[in-house]
């Protein structure tokens, strides 16, 4: 996968331009996000989405303020309080995040607009990718961050989680 993630101050301006190209809109979700303890480029977190699915991601990312490559897991939970528990105890918490997130899909890429409590608003792009294509797969994110007038001084290289514990 490659992807950015950047500061949004203006989610409606998102939203006419997404409106403008007629981009799908999947859905509006409340999703929270409980981070576990790892190293600073390996991430676990158990998203809970409106309350209802579950799922286990865990991700390696490197920390740049750039388009990035992400090796993705993803697993479905049946039973997430348990898991919590168990995961809570042998890693620890890290912090949880709370956002709701609007997706869009738009070129093969998934563009979620996201409001998170005690951070703001972001806008992330998510493009699935393989080792043929991943040159290819950021250049269609850098012709989104020019369409949706994004600079690289607005782009955020951790997760929310991190960025949650730097604003404590």
């Amino acid at each position: 996968m490659v992807e950015i993630k950047a500061r949004c101050t203006n989610l409606e301006y998102a939203k006419e331009i997404l409106k403008k190209v007629n981009a799908e809109y999947i859905g509006k979700f409340h999703q929270i996000d409980t981070y576990f303890i790892l190293s600073d480029e390996l991430k676990l977190k158990l998203r809970s989405i409106d309350n209802k699915n579950f799922i286990l991601i865990y991700y390696k990312r490197p920390n740049i303020a750039d388009i990035k490559k992400s090796n993705v897991i993803l697993h479905k939970v049946t039973d997430p309080n348990s898991l919590i528990k168990i995961l809570g105890d042998i890693l620890g918490i890290k912090v949880v995040v709370d956002k709701i997130r609007e997706i869009y899909r738009y070129m093969d890429v998934q563009i979620h607009l996201d409001t998170v409590r005690n951070l703001g608003s972001f806008i992330e792009f998510e493009k699935s990718t393989n080792r043929d294509s991943a040159e290819k797969d950021m250049e269609v994110i850098r012709k989104l961050m020019k369409l949706f007038k994004i600079s690289s001084s607005d782009l955020i290289p951790c997760s929310y989680g991190e960025l949650l514990l730097k604003s404590l």
